[in-house]
């Protein structure tokens, strides 16, 4: 194993943080100070206000007392990420460009919601859309990297039957955990459409707005002065350069057909109506300015959308669909509708949620209702403010009662394969940590998990 180095810390200019948690969103904007390297990893850094970021945020969130010990397992395990990210390097470990777009489209879209909207979200850090991407794009590069790493050391790794049950019965009987009632919650969403005569409008506004470009009259002038997109009006509409995939599929094709200084006809995308002007093509890049003009949305059909989930709701309920079914081909809701319908837990990802966790609105829906029934449409209105109507889907709903083999064996078998993962990725630690250079500052040589990490 190569020996681990140590070296003084340099300054580094004050970076902001940002991180991918509703937490992190709900606070202010965290604002690094100066600061400097206390650890290396090949090409990876770890920096002294990564640390005590990480930790600060890990007590706010387990709720335990500050100690050295605890810093030191956070110091250990972003360590293990940096090794993660060194093998990957060393083993041409890569994601694909189009996933790292999508996955951090989705995370954008969940933090304006928790925000009120993108609008907000870029009001809160003053920081256009664009910005945040791209501040943001080598973060969740670097998450969707370590992701796979795991999953080729993992990949592999099962439990069976036997094992399942020598974990369960390896818990002592006055350490078993108690479940208090749990519910599977599945919904069908259907947002109320904005009416055509509003589209109509939105249309119209743009056309003329075209006459007046075609007529001599300068594209970024126009667009600062109507465009509703408020990262890139002031900018006179330019969005910047842009790879294939990133932008929504309707804006790229009409921007792709154009040569540099065309004028797309009017388009229509999920952010409302479009006037789109080629500024330069680069290799696999390209840079466009817009216009953008939203529908009025006073009006919307919300009785319409509840007529729609009605006859999806009867479909169901003559079995003609299956909920999960009707909700991959008529859900709104991209977040759930990929996944049968269900509802997640924000903290474990699973489909089983404390009635403690669930969201206020739909407690008083599935309160009256048995098991197996879907309710009829209720409204609601989502985060960013547009509004909707749902159907409801209680699945199933637990009692309280203390962990045993028959009530809780997937949960029971998910405990037993994540410990039975943790070890294999252990092992592949101790095996690798020497496949690279390391450095680490002096502070943290005696870190009890760093010595464990690298026997």
């Amino acid at each position: 194993m190569k020996k681990i180095h140590h070296f003084a810390t340099s300054a580094f200019a004050a970076l902001c943080l940002i991180v991918f948690s509703a937490t992190a969103f709900a606070q202010a904007p965290v604002q690094r100070q100066v600061d400097g390297i206390i650890a290396k990893v090949d090409n990876h850094i770890i920096l002294r206000s990564d640390l005590e970021f990480g930790y600060l945020q890990y007590l706010a969130q387990s709720k335990q007392q500050p100690s050295e010990d605890l810093k030191c397992q956070i110091f250990t395990s972003l360590l293990q990420d940096k090794l993660l990210l060194a093998r990957a390097e060393i083993d041409s470990v890569v994601v694909e460009e189009g996933t790292v777009t999508g996955q951090l489209n989705q995370r954008i879209e969940y933090l304006a919601s928790q925000v009120g909207g993108t609008d907000r979200l870029e009001q809160y850090y003053n920081k256009s859309l664009k910005q945040l991407k791209d501040e943001l794009r080598k973060t969740v590069r670097e998450q969707l990297v370590m992701e796979q790493m795991q999953r080729n050391i993992t990949g592999k790794v099962s439990v069976t039957p036997n094992e399942i049950k020598r974990y369960f019965n390896a818990i002592p009987k006055d350490s078993l955990p108690y479940f208090s009632t749990e519910v599977e919650i599945g919904q069908i969403v259907n947002f109320a459409e904005i009416g055509r005569e509003q589209k109509q409008e939105a249309r119209q506004k743009l056309e003329k707005l075209r006459e007046r470009i075609l007529a001599g009259e300068d594209f970024a002038t126009l667009a600062r002065q109507y465009s509703q997109d408020p990262g890139s009006a002031q900018a006179g509409g330019e969005l910047g350069f842009f790879k294939k995939k990133e932008l929504v599929p309707e804006y790229e094709a009409a921007a792709l057909r154009l040569e540099p200084g065309g004028i797309s006809n009017v388009i229509e995308s999920q952010f409302g109506f479009h006037l789109i002007q080629l500024i330069e093509r680069r290799g696999q890049e390209f840079n466009t300015r817009h216009i953008l003009i939203k529908p009025a949305t006073a009006t919307v059909d919300v009785a319409a959308a509840a007529e729609d989930l009605e006859k999806v709701r009867e479909l169901i309920q003559s079995d003609s669909l299956t909920f999960a079914q009707a909700a991959k081909e008529y859900s709104d809701d991209k977040g759930t509708k990929d996944n049968g319908g269900m509802i997640t837990s924000r903290s474990t990802g699973a489909t089983y949620i404390t009635m403690d966790q669930v969201d206020p609105a739909i407690f008083f829906v599935i309160d009256t209702m048995q098991v197996g029934e879907v309710s009829k449409p209720v409204p609601f209105t989502t985060p960013d403010g547009q509004e909707a109507m749902r159907i409801i889907y209680l699945k199933s709903k637990t009692t309280p009662h203390l962990a045993n083999l028959t009530d809780d064996y997937q949960k029971i078998a998910n405990a037993a394969l994540a410990q039975k993962r943790s070890k294999a990725v252990s092992e592949w630690f101790a095996k690798n940590i020497g496949t690279v250079y390391i450095e680490v500052d002096p502070e943290y040589q005696d870190c009890s998990g760093l010595q464990q990490l690298t026997q």
